[in-house]
């Protein structure tokens, strides 16, 4: 069989930049294949997908050696809208993606370009809906749907022209895990009953190898370093080398110091064998410690009965009731739309509650003005770009002081102290432009801090990372959390996240708190898991398959262990 596509020695490197981006690539896709494209950040996987999609070289040009087909065409000559008829592609960011008023002019919109009659638009338009189901939100306009919604309806979009190859840019990055879930059953379902050609680019492994891919195309700084099945790839230590997260229930494995076989078939949890692995286990889970009980302390932040709505008799949030200790770092978690943002608005004062209470300190912040309230509590959003308002990195995080008349003796003082504090300091005299998106995160983080606050929320502070600026972001966060003693909220859809860095989680679901307990115990309760769209860990299944009687205790046991060892270095 010929591949559908195929590079041969391909390298391409951006006009913009001396060396290249992909370095004699050799990969071969065959028609009806489903591939996982992963790796770091800045490894080239995005540019690989451009040179699939023809954005390289018209939209972001360069120079190319090698050879490159896509469906018998060569993208370079093919332009653009050549291989939009060959090749559908679904961005990370779906709202860049939209462009009619409702769902169903937006899927037609392709069809409508190339002036197929009005009958047959609104067959093929019924007949994709009823693919992804959207069929019911098709009057709907596109701004108004959730972010597992949006996504549906980038896929019918980019479906209806019949394309031979469907490509996902990061389709996991903004959905919370049971979305993520259903995103990846239905490229699955897709894949099967279209058999069409699908590549899914992700950062999120563990979750986006929850229905079966034919192989994994691991690519660094470059170059194609793995082309594998998933279980061959779950036995090497390539991912780890690459930083690239492994499954949860892999690391676990090798904690306990098991060999990895192909054979035990190790892609799915649920379906692996785990039968000679289950004593090491069973004896590390015998030998691992709890980490000890935390000391209680003064409360920082509380939320007493807190009922909120937009719109009168439609709430939003209610009977809203915790605490906060000072010094603790917690998360808030639960399934896109719940109220999440909206309980940091709140404690922000962006907006106020219909009923309850907000105590800082022991004190009611009612009458605190948002910029009182800002001196305190410093809110970091999920996107850097929307709170950047200053091109050079000292004056952004500058900015809140002088606005409020410190000297500028104490401002260069405080202001180089942060930098220094955030690993920033080396770049203070640069643009913010010249920055990676994680160094924007950490200077959005400095211009919070550099106002002292006591609490600090940040809305997914990890979202679109990969596994190493995750972590330098994750471990920056708790050294600012020990030694500055700041309490730390997050909310967050990263169940590793929530699970490994934060000692307490918050969950909402439709509105109303379901549970405030230690990540290990929510991440192993069904319950919870379904009602707030979270995703049950793959610790779970495997402690229950190895015969391990208390689940949570293990996945208490196996997070203590993994801090330590960080700890450790």
């Amino acid at each position: 069989m010929k591949p559908i596509i195929e590079f041969k020695d391909y390298t391409f490197k951006y006009r913009s930049q001396v060396d290249p981006t992909l370095y004699n690539i050799n990969l071969a896709v065959y028609p009806g294949e489903k591939v996982l494209i992963v790796g770091p950040s800045g490894s080239g996987k995005s540019t690989l997908a451009h040179c699939i999609n023809g954005l390289v070289p018209f939209s972001f040009p360069g120079e190319s050696t090698g050879e490159l087909q896509v469906g018998g065409e060569d993208p370079s000559r093919a332009g653009i809208f050549g291989m939009s008829k060959l090749v559908g592609t679904v961005l990370q960011d779906t709202d860049g993606q939209f462009i009619g008023l409702t769902v169903a002019e937006d899927i037609a919109f392709a069809l409508e370009n190339d002036c197929v009659p009005q009958d047959e638009i609104f067959s093929k338009v019924d007949e994709v809906a009823e693919i992804v189901d959207v069929k019911n939100l098709l009057k709907h306009a596109p701004t108004e749907l959730s972010g597992g919604q949006k996504q549906r309806v980038s896929m019918a979009g980019v479906m209806i022209d019949d394309v031979d190859v469907l490509l996902f840019d990061e389709p996991l990055a903004n959905l919370d895990p049971a979305t993520g879930k259903k995103a990846i059953d239905l490229i699955d379902k897709i894949s099967r009953t279209t058999g069409k050609t699908v590549l899914i680019i992700e950062h999120r492994l563990e979750d986006a190898l929850y229905r079966d891919v034919d192989r994994i195309v691991v690519v660094g700084e470059g170059r194609i370093v793995a082309d594998m099945t998933p279980d061959e790839l779950l036995c090497t230590d390539i991912l780890q080398k690459e930083g690239i997260r492994e499954p949860l229930y892999i690391t676990a494995l090798k904690h306990a110091g098991c060999q990895i076989t192909a054979d035990t078939h190790p892609q799915h949890i649920e379906t692996m064998d785990l039968a000679p692995y289950r004593e090491k286990v069973q004896a590390w889970y015998k030998e691992a410690q709890l980490p000890p009980p935390r000391p209680g302390k003064q409360s920082a932040l509380e939320v007493l009965d807190l009922d909120f709505s937009y719109i009168t008799g439609n709430p939003v949030l209610r009977n809203i009731d915790f605490k906060i200790e000072k010094g603790e770092m917690l998360s808030i978690v639960g399934k896109n739309g719940a109220g999440k943002s909206t309980l940091s608005n709140l404690i922000c004062g962006f907006i106020n509650p219909d009923r309850g209470n907000i105590l800082l300190n022991g004190a009611d912040i009612a009458d605190k003005s948002i910029k009182e309230r800002g001196e305190v509590i410093g809110l970091v959003m999920q996107n850097p770009n929307q709170m950047i308002s200053k091109p050079m990195i000292f004056d952004e995080v500058a900015l809140g002081l002088a606005v409020r008349g410190v000297p500028e003796a104490e401002i260069k003082e405080r202001v180089h102290e942060t930098l220094k504090i955030c690993g920033l300091y080396p770049f203070r005299n640069w643009p913010i432009s010249a920055l990676s998106f994680g160094q924007k995160k950490r200077v959005t983080i400095a211009s919070i801090l550099v106002m002292n606050p006591e609490v600090l929320i940040l809305d997914e502070p990890t979202a679109g990372q990969d596994f190493r600026h995750y972590t330098e972001i994750m471990e920056f966060l708790k050294e600012l959390n020990d030694r500055l003693g700041i309490t730390i909220i997050m909310i967050t859809h990263d169940m590793h996240l929530m699970l490994e860095y934060t000692d307490r989680a918050i969950v909402i679901a439709d509105g109303e708190m379901i549970a405030d307990d230690i990540p290990a115990r929510v991440l192993t309760s069904e319950a919870i898991a379904d009602k707030a769209y979270l995703k049950k860990t793959s610790l779970y299944d495997l402690a229950v398959k190895c015969g391990i009687s208390d689940p949570s205790g293990f996945v208490e046991r196996f997070i203590f262990f993994e801090r330590e060892e960080r700890a450790n270095g």
